[in-house]
């Protein structure tokens, strides 16, 4: 499937849990990302509202992105991940659709700053940008291309400082 849909997105429910699930497992090569959001879903940077499905016509979760409380420092921000299609509906949009959602979602309720680490090609294209021009940074190594942040609000500036993520991600 590579043809662009108008998707509808959501907030999930207890009764998207399982295809939730299904979807991070079929995206990745390892249950480790599905394992992730199991382990989010009981930790307190878990946030009801935040973790957006994309449905197909029939109402079926397709694509998935989750956004948990994760700290700049002592400021509070949010972590985007995983985000996650369905192989058969990658590149029609759906993740895209789920990642603005799930932006517009947090700007509602006053959440001010996103991060990820991810792909450098892809997230741009929703306005994040290198961290580290920013002031930003890890604990861990990783390539700084793919470290990246995002202010909802430009009335409030990215805060300097290290991203202390929640305690299921290990980091």
């Amino acid at each position: 499937m590579t043809h662009r849909i108008d998707w509808i997105t959501r907030a999930e429910t207890s009764a998207d849990i399982p295809a939730v699930r299904e979807i991070v497992l079929a995206a990745f090569d390892t249950p480790l990302e599905a394992d992730l959001v199991d382990a989010l879903r009981t930790d307190s940077s878990w946030i009801e509202g935040l973790s957006i499905v994309a449905t197909d016509t029939r109402g079926r979760p397709v694509g998935h992105a989750l956004l948990t409380r994760c700290h700049i420092d002592d400021v509070p921000a949010l972590c985007l991940a995983p985000v996650a299609v369905l192989p058969e509906y990658q590149g029609t949009g759906a993740g895209s659709a789920a990642v603005r959602a799930a932006l517009e979602a947090a700007k509602g309720m006053g959440e001010r700053f996103v991060t990820v680490l991810g792909h450098p090609a892809y997230y741009p294209r929703f306005g994040f940008t290198r961290a580290s021009a920013h002031g930003i940074g890890l604990t861990i190594d990783v390539p700084d291309e793919a470290m990246m942040a995002l202010a909802l609000d430009a009335g409030h500036p990215l805060p300097a400082g290290t991203v202390r993520y929640a305690a299921p991600f290990g980091i």
